[in-house]
């Protein structure tokens, strides 16, 4: 595998404050391959001869925004099992449903933009509906649930702006922890 040549903004750069726009099909070659590349990037990043040869953090998710463009288009690769990924390629998400219950990462949620550690928990739905467009254009729905929802919910607010660190209260990091169920 090579490493694709993509930049990852950091979380001082005013671009990723950005609210992210809807995206028209078909989709231009540039996306298509980028979304191929942010693909690649993010397999790598999970698989440890890769990471520790290109000294990568490991990401399951990344936004457009991310990468300097403002689109509504995230893609989020799951380890499913030792080296066996599941990809989600997800163009103008839309949530029609959440659980009520609350759920947080218990050792903290990252983010390839976020260069540091950081305390406390954001909460997230357990459980919730989105329906997207797929590669293709063609209108999908998808349940996710625990660690993929909270996957989805980090992309979606990063088409929105909003880092996961605007999410931790600054007074009280662990603000309703007991509120919530930990993953």
């Amino acid at each position: 595998m090579k490493l694709p040549n993509i930049k990852i903004l950091d979380e001082k750069d005013k671009t990723l404050r950005l609210i992210s726009k809807e995206v028209t099909f078909p989709l231009a070659k540039e996306d298509k391959d980028l979304i191929n590349d942010a693909i690649t990037y993010l397999t790598m990043s999970q698989i440890k001869k890769y990471y520790e040869k290109y000294n990568l953090r490991p990401g399951m998710g990344l936004a457009f925004i991310q990468l300097g463009l403002p689109k509504n288009i995230f893609v989020i690769v799951e380890e499913v099992d030792e080296e066996k990924f599941e990809n989600y390629v997800i163009i103008n998400p839309k949530m029609l449903s959440h659980s009520e219950e609350l759920i947080y990462v218990g050792e903290g949620e990252g983010c390839l933009s976020v260069n540091r550690e950081v305390e406390g928990i954001v909460p997230r739905y357990a459980r919730m509906t989105i329906r997207y467009q797929d590669i293709d254009g063609n209108v999908k729905e998808i349940r996710v649930r625990e660690d993929i929802s909270v996957a989805f919910q980090h992309e979606m607010d990063h088409l929105k702006g909003i880092l996961f660190v605007d999410k931790i209260d600054k007074k009280n990091p662990f603000k309703d922890k007991e509120k919530m169920r930990e993953i």
